[in-house]
């Protein structure tokens, strides 16, 4: 295999440093790919299997629980924000905080961590940042769930260094009003889609959102519109307009119940789903999740957002989100994660499975 070579001996900054460098912004992910299969298949004590652009790395030391550690590989389109830039206290650049920093750290547990107290399965997987049918974890559960049981899971996404649990569902629809075509000059002889839109962004505006709390973790849920769109040339009075309204849901409720509360908001619309996935519960009242809050010091908060925990959810796995960097800078032209958090989580994580 030629390419770029990982060294996964290296500290986890300057491997986060290399492992930033190595362009992948989503359906671009191979070359990043096949340097950490290479790496990874240099570790004796790894059994290692690649799905397209995604990589599984298990150990298998017949411990009494598995735990799934896992990160995406690709990032958002560029924004000036390559090569990575140390300053000493931050790393700067593009996959920074979302989350090569939580890929690295991974990295240097599977590569470092060669006798466990747990058996661990890390993944490494592309195309999280684009539509879910091309999700790389979504494809290794479709194709081989066998290689992600576990009792356990986290996910690397930035969270500050402490445990966000569970996370927000999502829901994309468009609501569509309705009119008749006319000239501009004689708008009486029509109906402006447009101007009865007005009335869905009035309800949205007095939307009232929904604080529940599951599992003891508060979480606020928004429904916002997004998108607006409408017309068909500047002398004619449109027939249809279209609003793009993103609903993020309380993982107290289905899908299904999601989107039959937004149906009831927009009574009266013709509502069609574009996008939909799961929340997922907390979680936290099981052994492996409660040992894992107690070594990264007991604070737990709840995910706002969504991420692939909910995969790990609908696989019957609980899971958190654990990683550097902080969430509000993901994806920003200024994205950067700190130094102390990519070496706070390697020293809890190798902590919590027995290594030193």
């Amino acid at each position: 295999m030629t390419g770029m070579v990982l060294d996964l001996s290296t500290d986890v900054v300057a491997l986060t440093e290399a492992v930033v460098d190595v362009e992948s912004v989503s359906r671009n992910e191979q070359a990043l790919a096949d340097a950490i299969e290479a790496a990874l298949r240099a570790c004796d004590h790894l059994e290692v299997t690649r799905l397209g652009n995604s990589l599984v790395a298990r150990t298998d030391l017949g411990r009494g629980e598995r735990v799934v550690i896992a990160g995406h590989i690709d990032t958002v389109p560029l924004n000036d924000n390559l090569p990575v830039r140390n300053d000493g206290t931050m790393l700067h650049g593009l996959g920074t905080c979302d989350m090569k920093g939580g890929v690295a750290v991974a990295l240097k547990l599977a590569a470092g961590v060669r006798d466990p107290n747990r058996d661990i399965t890390y993944v490494f997987y592309d195309c999280e940042e684009i539509e879910a049918v091309h999700n790389g974890l979504r494809r290794i559960a479709e194709e081989r769930p066998d290689l992600v049981e576990a009792d356990f899971a986290i996910l690397m996404e930035p969270s500050d260094a402490a445990i966000e649990a569970g996370c927000q569902g999502t829901l994309r629809v468009e609501v569509r009003t309705h009119g008749e075509r006319a000239h501009s000059a004689r708008s009486w002889k029509g109906v402006n889609a447009i101007h009865r839109a007005g009335e869905v962004l009035r309800r949205l505006e007095a939307y009232d959102a929904r604080r529940p709390v599951v599992d003891g973790l508060e979480y606020h849920e928004g429904l916002n519109a997004v998108l607006i769109s409408g017309g068909v040339a500047t002398n004619v009075i449109p027939d249809e307009a279209v609003v793009t309204v993103n609903y993020r849901f309380a993982p107290d409720r289905t899908e299904e119940e999601a989107l039959a509360f937004v149906r009831d908001f927009f009574d009266g619309y013709d509502v069609t789903v574009t996008d939909s996935a799961p929340g997922a519960r907390p979680g936290l009242d099981l052994p492996a999740a409660k040992a894992f809050v107690e070594a990264v010091g007991g604070e737990v908060k709840p995910k706002f957002g969504w991420t692939d925990v909910a995969r790990f959810t609908v696989l019957g796995v609980p899971a958190v989100n654990y990683g550097p960097g902080d969430p509000s800078y993901a994806h920003k032209a200024d994205e950067h994660v700190p130094i102390e958090h990519l070496r706070r989580c390697e020293q809890t994580l190798r902590s919590w499975l027995g290594a030193s």
